[in-house]
């Protein structure tokens, strides 16, 4: 390699002339909705539009929908969704995806804590769920006096918006 570089007319020297150079790997690319998603890092920029805003993932649920959740742990979990975070696609469902976090004190008297916390799980893992039926179904739009609404497939009920 020391070889390749002197032909070049660089040269390594010292520490770094065993060391290997690695080339970073480009990240997984995704297409979606004409837009080019990346799977990022936690220091990387999020992608934005031509408004420079960020890209927004369209999503079929929204907040206090009722949902079951179709993979994971809590698999067959009905819930209420808490929050939506457009960004990334992921949802926060109530008592779903619950993890143990460990906080260290902040100041001098304080102790630390041991937290349990909901955390986000994609919108793709659930599904709507129909109370009077008691049965997922996916979601459609009608139109209902002369309003765009949305309702389940399955049972023609009208979710509220």
């Amino acid at each position: 390699m020391a070889g390749l570089l002197n032909m070049a007319g660089l040269s390594l020297t010292g520490a770094f002339a065993g060391a290997q150079l690695r080339v970073p790997t480009p990240a997984a690319r995704v297409s979606h909705t004409g837009f080019s998603v990346v799977a990022k890092k936690k220091w990387e920029k999020t992608e934005l539009n031509s408004n420079g805003n960020p890209v927004r993932v369209p999503m079929h649920v929204k907040t206090n929908d009722k949902v079951v959740v179709i993979t994971g742990v809590d698999k067959g979990k009905v819930t209420q969704v808490v929050e939506v975070f457009t960004k990334t696609g992921t949802i926060l469902c109530k008592d779903v995806n619950v993890k143990t976090k460990h906080v260290k004190p902040k100041g001098e008297g304080e102790t630390g804590q041991i937290i349990q916390k909901e955390w986000p799980i994609h919108h793709s893992n659930v599904m709507h769920w129909s109370e009077a039926k008691q049965v997922r179904s996916r979601i459609g739009h009608k139109v209902v006096d002369g309003k765009k609404v949305r309702v389940l497939k399955k049972t023609d009920e009208v979710l509220a918006n």
